[in-house]
């Protein structure tokens, strides 16, 4: 019998050096223990790939939410708020109260996003969106006045009505501004609307009950800016003011203690977030959800030490992305950070 090559022998059976007695081992969820969903979210953290990804996220947010004021030193430097650790300040990831509403926007300072995410929120309380399929003809939808958005269906008499809700009061801030001189800008215009919808479907709705601002920097990129765009035929004049917007989404990061950042998808809203923190030197806590790649040079797809490089997120932070679709990687999220705390915390109360 012949002697396996030396030189094949060598190369396949490399002797490995002894790992780090830390090393975390990779070893996925036993379903023979039964169906015990948050024990199989803490789990992912040793899957791998995203699903450690996933786990480090989760982490990095329950991070973000636990830290408090009184868990650094107090420095000369700081703003004289600062010296009081159970102060609730703009932009301190600690600072919300949980007693106030039934929606768990209260554990978060602002949102920011896009001109979709503002009307398809309003427009879902006007009329439904419906589930579809990726492969149907666009040709085909637009003549039965449907929008494809992936495999979500949305009438365009959906359109219709938002036009009709929306128009009134366009009319009203018109004439606010005539006469008051209120100044319109994004943020404020999507906290009237949140108002006016009056509908607890509405993101925004809970938002404006909770005073929490929503930036929008890119407002009218939409079917929100087709109907300002109709408006100043019917009704002209309507100013709407960024420039506000922009000192005051970057002056909740510049005058808060830390900040933390959970950004889905990339695009303008990415960047707009990431920018604001740039304004102090970089956010503290980070996460990015996305499926975006770096290989092209986009924003939205690159990684998290891209951001570093630039001054966005500091040296100092841990920051994760995710190569997910939001829509499954969000909720599994949010289950395992702002809700648990949430009921977490009411448990606690309902105790005392």
């Amino acid at each position: 019998m012949a002697a396996v090559p030396k030189l094949s022998q060598e190369a396949v059976l490399v002797t490995s050096t002894p790992m780090p007695a830390d090393t975390p081992i990779i070893k996925g969820y036993d379903f023979n223990q039964g169906i015990d969903y948050e024990a199989l979210l803490k789990s992912y953290k040793y899957l791998g790939f995203q699903g450690t990804s996933l786990g480090q996220a989760i982490d990095e947010v329950n991070r973000m939410l636990n830290w408090r004021l009184s868990d650094e030193p107090v420095l000369e430097t700081d703003d004289e708020d600062f010296a009081h650790p159970g102060t609730a300040l703009p932009g301190q990831v600690a600072g919300y109260s949980l007693a106030t509403t039934s929606n768990l926007i209260s554990l978060v300072d602002c949102i920011v996003t896009t001109a979709g995410g503002i009307e398809e929120d309003f427009i879902k309380c006007l009329g439904p969106t419906y589930l579809g399929e990726f492969s149907l003809k666009g040709a085909d939808l637009r003549m039965r006045g449907l929008n494809r958005t992936g495999n979500l269906l949305v009438p365009n008499d959906n359109y219709c009505k938002f036009e009709d809700w929306l128009m009134p009061i366009l009319d009203t801030m018109l004439a606010e501004q005539k006469t008051n001189g209120t100044v319109w800008t994004p943020s404020t215009i999507i906290h009237r609307l949140g108002k006016e919808i009056n509908n607890e479907e509405s993101v925004y709705y809970w938002a404006y009950k909770n005073n929490i601002p929503v930036f929008c920097p890119a407002l009218t990129d939409g079917s929100l800016g087709d109907m300002i765009y109709f408006h100043s035929f019917k009704n002209p004049g309507l100013i709407v003011d960024i420039a506000a917007d922009i000192a005051k989404i970057n002056n909740m990061a510049v005058f808060a203690k830390k900040t933390g950042m959970v950004i889905l998808g990339g695009g303008v809203v990415k960047h707009h977030i990431c920018n604001a923190n740039l304004m102090r030197n970089g956010a503290d806590f980070s996460v990015y959800i996305n499926t975006g790649q770096e290989f092209d040079g986009s924003d939205g797809g690159a990684r998290p030490d891209e951001a570093v490089s630039w001054g966005k997120i500091k040296l100092t932070a841990n920051p994760v992305k995710v190569y997910a679709d939001a829509t499954i990687a969000f909720p599994l999220l949010v289950g395992e950070t702002f809700a648990r705390k949430v009921f977490a915390d009411k448990a606690k109360a309902n105790q005392q």
